[in-house]
């Protein structure tokens, strides 16, 4: 059984690995996954490649990629969740937002976080219990507490199938929250959102969405740094819930109903 150092030391190896790949690889072929969604071979190079290392290191823990798949999350098991490349738009086109970002599933929680930013040079960490790091910095999310003062990170709209109807709750949501918040941003990886979120830089994420991959390490990290990561409801954030909603104690309250009427 791996000790909580020793998995931290394991993931931050991966993370090398992966980071390594990504800053001295161009993106390369370019595989379409359907209706403006597509994949790099960095995508699959960093996976096939954290996938090994971690099999070394962790045999008895299963592995969830966003390329190329792997068994889900079960109670009582272990599984690392690896998105490669999160933000392949922007390194397609040379935006330097983008990340690896792996996490550790027990269950259906995350419990360990580390999201790499390879060009930004910046790495941030958190394993449950232990607070959240930028580095060796620990860091904390911001005490904004009135709406108008906040910076909002909203994920991206919809494509694939039935995009059209999907975009309309994050359409009627955007009005909304454009006559209510200081800003609102779209930064192109959810995995910035919620590391920036963590760092005090914005105030609330808001992604119509909850793909494992995306959140895992950023909800960790999210939540060690004090912010609150809930589904549109307003129950705590897991491995099942269909959208990530993560913002300071203080602006959350105002945040959930603008939300839960765009949904409904």
């Amino acid at each position: 059984m791996n000790s909580r150092s020793d998995l931290l030391r394991i993931a931050h190896a991966a993370v090398d690995i992966a980071r390594g790949i990504m800053l001295r690889s161009n993106p390369g072929l370019i595989t379409s996954k359907g209706d403006r969604d597509m994949a790099s071979e960095v995508d699959y190079a960093i996976e096939d490649a954290v996938r090994e290392h971690l099999r070394i290191h962790t045999p008895e823990i299963s592995f969830l990629g966003e390329e190329e798949g792997g068994g889900n999350p079960e109670d009582g098991a272990l599984t690392w969740v690896l998105d490669p490349v999160d933000g392949t738009a922007n390194f397609i086109r040379g935006i330097p937002m983008c990340a690896v970002s792996l996490g550790l599933i027990d269950g259906k929680e995350g419990i360990l976080g580390i999201i790499d930013l390879p060009f930004i040079d910046a790495r941030y960490s958190a394993f449950k219990g232990e607070g959240a790091y930028c580095g060796n910095r620990r860091i904390h999310a911001s005490g904004t507490n009135d709406l108008s003062e906040s910076i909002v990170t909203m994920g991206d709209y919809a494509v694939g199938n039935e995009a059209v109807s999907r975009n309309a709750a994050r359409m009627d949501l955007t009005a909304k929250l454009a006559g209510r918040v200081q800003r609102i941003r779209m930064l192109g990886t959810a995995a910035l959102d919620l590391v920036w979120l963590a760092d005090g830089k914005t105030d609330a994420s808001i992604a119509l969405s909850n793909k494992a991959w995306d959140m895992t390490a950023g909800v960790v990290i999210a939540r060690e740094a004090g912010a609150r990561v809930v589904d549109a409801s307003g129950i705590d954030h897991n491995f099942d819930s269909p959208v990530t909603i993560g913002a300071t104690a203080g602006i959350l309250p105002q945040l959930l109903p603008m939300i839960q009427e765009a949904l409904s």
